[in-house]
């Protein structure tokens, strides 16, 4: 047996749910029969929980418990190319907050309360309990991983677990106020200014971000460019009037997340794109 899945064995066997990561920390691809969401599963964000296909190819949303699942195929090979475990945090009903290097952790110390924290390559986690958004760059190098995430298992670590706290929670909210900002501060075309917005109609909404989720799901070569290109498309048509909300954002990074791309990459191509439409 691999140190990699004694360790997720031993964590499925205390409720949390695991998963392994390849070189570059990052899931294992899509596999063919959930290529494109065939698997109607949760990287469509339609319906509740994780994805129902067994293959480790959906990132936080494949994290099980199930010793059956971890050690059966089609898992059974993937753990001799694991780099690492990693597991859901908003699964076990946790918040971790990724600090991801020396002047972040300074930061923490000066401003969150005491919780239990975790040594990293660069940096710290710093986990509470409790469960909120999962958010990148809140703030130069933090990230908040919890609900449809994932963090790296680095080890128990050391100190005691407190409460989120409401000045974390309120990092979310100040990120989705800097990066979306209110619909009255954006200008909107004068069609949209005629009676109801039209993106406000669930199904316009909705087939304009499937589509972008089918794009970016169905790359097989430029997928960074493909990504951008796609956040690009779905701002420029739907994003000036703010119509668009965390729910619509998230199912894009979760398509772009099952391609292999980080989540830090999904919030670089976000903001590439919210600067280059003047956003």
């Amino acid at each position: 047996m691999s140190t990699h899945l004694g360790t997720a064995l031993a964590l499925a066997a205390r409720g949390v749910p695991v998963l392994p990561l390849r070189a570059g920390k990052v899931p294992f691809g899509n596999c063919r029969s959930c290529r494109g969401n065939a698997c109607g599963g949760r990287p469509n964000m339609k319906v509740p929980g994780p994805c129902g296909c067994p293959r480790v190819c959906h990132a936080w949303a494949a994290a099980t418990t199930d010793p059956a699942v971890l050690t059966g195929r089609p898992w059974a090979p993937v753990w001799a190319q694991t780099q690492a475990v990693a597991y859901h945090p908003g699964g076990v009903g946790r918040t971790v907050v990724d600090l991801d290097n020396a002047q972040a952790v300074e930061w923490a110390r000066e401003t969150l309360p005491a919780t239990r924290t975790v040594p990293t390559t660069r940096g710290e986690h710093w986990i509470y309990r409790g469960t909120m958004r999962s958010v990148n760059a809140v703030r130069p190098d933090v990230d908040i991983k919890s609900s449809m995430s994932y963090a790296r298992w680095l080890g128990p670590g050391t100190g005691t677990m407190t409460e989120l706290p409401d000045v974390v929670r309120a990092l979310a909210v100040k990120e989705l106020s800097t990066a979306r900002p209110a619909p009255h501060a954006i200008l909107v075309s004068a069609r949209a200014r005629v009676g109801d917005c039209p993106h406000r109609m669930p199904a316009y909404l909705d087939r304009g971000i499937a589509m972008a989720e089918q794009r970016i799901t169905a790359a097989t070569t430029a997928v960074h460019a493909t990504v951008y290109r796609t956040f690009l498309a779905v701002l420029s048509t739907h994003g000036r009037c703010g119509c668009l909300t965390d729910t619509h954002a998230a199912r894009l990074f979760t398509a772009a997340q099952s391609k292999g791309e980080s989540a830090r990459h999904c919030a670089d191509a976000w903001s590439n794109a919210l600067t280059a439409l003047g956003m």
